[in-house]
C-alpha cells in the first residue's frame, strides 16, 4: 500500500478522534436518549438491550475520497471493490484507493431524494458467469419505482453487457422516498429484494395490500422468474413474488451464516427502527402496528401489537436510521456471529450480540466518519464502510492491537 494512504490515515485519525471505542452510559444501556413513544415492548429485551462492551478500539483508515453519495460496496474475487454512487455511476475502487471511471452499460436512473443507483451484488456463480445484479430507482412514464437488473461485467471491468431488467416494483409512484433496497442471494440462489412503501401517506397502506409489491420483501429466481414454493403462488389476489409484507423501508439485509435464514433491518418513523426475521407469508404490521410516532409528533400506529402481525426481534426508539447490516463472519474482531449495522443518523457502527433469535447486548462505536451507508467485510476480517455525503469516502476499520 502506498505511503500516501498511511499519511491520509494519520491525518484522518487526527481529525476524527480515531481510534474509537464503544460509547457507555451510566444505566446499563447504550447512551441514546429518551424514547419518542410510550409503547410497552412485547417481550423482555425487545429494545434497549444491556450494553455489551467488547473492549475493542477501532482504528479507522481513509482509503479513498471523492465519491458522490456512495450507496453499496461489494468485493470482487480479486480484492477490488464495486461501489455504487446514487447518481447512477458504478465504479471499481482498489485497496490502494484508486477509483475507476464509471462502468458503462447501466440503464438510466432517477436520482432524486432517496432514489438513484442503490445496491449491487455478485452472482453466486460470478467466478464463471461474471454476472452482477443491481437495484435502482427507475424512471417510468407514470412515476418511478425500484427495479432490479442484471448483466455481465466484462473481463476488464469497464462495461456491463447483456443488461436485463428482471424485476419492477409495482405500481409506480410519484415519490422520491422509500425505495428499499438490498439484494441478498440465499443458499439455493434465490434472490431476495427488500422494498419500501414509497413514503407518502397515501401509499403507506399498500404495504398491507398483497396485489402490490410496495412495502414487501420479494423472492425471485436469478432470471426473474418466481419460485414455485413462494408463499402466495396460486393466489389470485396476491403477487407471487411476495415473500413477506407489512414493511416500511428495508435497507439492510443479510443471511444468518449459521442458519441460512434472512434477517433484515428497516427504518421506522420517529422511533421504531426494526430488526426482523422475515418468514414466508407473514405480515410485519406496517403501518398498523409499530413502536414509533409520525414526524409531526402525532400517533403513527393503531397499536403496537395485533394478532396475525409479527413482532420485531428488536427495535430502537429513538432511531439509529440503519443503512446496511451484516453478520460478522471473520476472526480479526472478536465478534463472530454478531450483527454489525451502518448508522446514518447515529453516524456510528452499531453491534448487536445475538443468542438464537434474540438480541442480548448492544454496543456503538462513534467513528467520527459521518453518515455510514454500507458496510462490508474483506477476506482478512477487516471492515470497510462508505459514507453518505457529496465527498463520500471509503474507510477501512481494524482493531487496535
Amino acid at each position: 500500500m502506498r505511503s500516501w494512504v498511511f499519511a491520509a490515515a494519520l491525518i484522518f485519525a487526527a481529525c476524527t478522534g480515531s481510534p474509537s471505542s464503544g460509547q457507555q452510559s451510566q444505566n446499563g444501556e447504550v447512551a441514546q436518549g429518551p424514547p419518542n413513544s410510550n409503547f410497552t415492548p412485547a417481550f423482555e429485551g425487545q429494545t434497549r438491550a444491556p450494553e455489551a462492551r467488547s473492549g475493542v478500539t477501532i482504528n479507522t483508515q481513509e482509503i479513498a475520497t471523492g465519491l458522490d453519495h456512495p450507496w453499496a460496496i461489494v468485493f470482487l474475487p480479486d480484492g477490488r471493490m464495486l461501489i455504487t454512487e446514487r447518481a447512477g455511476r458504478l465504479r471499481i475502487v482498489t485497496r490502494e484507493g484508486r477509483i475507476s471511471a464509471p462502468i458503462a452499460g447501466l440503464p438510466r436512473v432517477h436520482e432524486q431524494g432517496q432514489g438513484g443507483l442503490l445496491d449491487v451484488v455478485l452472482s453466486p456463480n460470478f467466478a464463471t458467469d461474471r454476472m452482477i445484479y443491481w437495484s435502482y430507482a427507475e424512471p417510468r412514464e407514470d412515476g418511478r419505482g425500484t427495479s432490479v437488473a442484471r448483466g455481465r461485467l466484462n473481463d476488464n471491468a469497464t462495461r456491463v453487457d447483456n443488461v436485463q431488467v428482471i424485476f419492477r416494483q409495482m405500481p409506480s409512484r410519484d415519490s422520491g422516498g422509500h425505495y428499499g433496497s438490498r439484494l441478498v442471494f440465499d443458499r439455493e440462489e434465490h434472490l431476495f429484494i427488500t422494498l419500501g412503501e414509497r413514503q407518502r401517506p397515501e401509499s403507506r397502506g399498500l404495504a398491507q395490500d398483497l396485489s402490490t409489491t410496495l412495502g414487501k420483501i420479494v423472492r425471485i429466481n436469478a432470471d426473474g422468474s418466481v419460485p414455485t414454493d413462494n408463499p402466495f403462488v396460486g393466489r389470485a389476489d396476491a403477487r407471487p413474488e411476495i415473500w413477506s409484507y407489512g414493511h416500511r423501508n428495508v435497507q439492510g439485509a443479510d443471511l444468518n451464516p449459521d442458519t441460512g435464514v434472512l434477517w433484515t433491518i428497516e427504518h421506522g418513523p420517529r422511533g421504531g427502527d426494526e430488526l426482523n426475521i422475515p418468514r414466508a407469508g407473514l405480515n410485519y404490521g406496517w403501518p398498523i402496528i409499530g413502536y414509533g410516532i409520525d414526524y409531526d409528533g402525532s400517533a403513527q400506529h393503531e397499536t403496537s401489537q395485533r394478532e396475525g402481525m409479527e413482532q420485531p426481534v428488536y427495535y430502537w426508539d429513538p432511531v439509529i436510521a440503519p443503512g446496511d447490516m451484516d453478520f460478522y463472519r471473520g476472526s480479526l474482531f472478536p465478534w463472530r456471529g454478531d450483527i454489525l449495522i451502518a448508522g446514518l443518523t447515529t453516524q456510528a457502527l452499531v453491534r448487536l450480540e445475538i443468542e438464537g433469535e434474540r438480541v442480548t447486548g448492544e454496543e456503538r462505536f462513534a467513528l467520527g466518519a459521518g453518515r455510514i451507508r454500507d458496510i462490508a467485510e474483506s477476506e482478512d476480517g477487516a471492515l470497510w464502510i462508505i459514507t453518505d455525503e457529496d465527498n463520500g469516502r471509503v474507510l477501512r476499520l481494524t482493531p487496535q492491537s
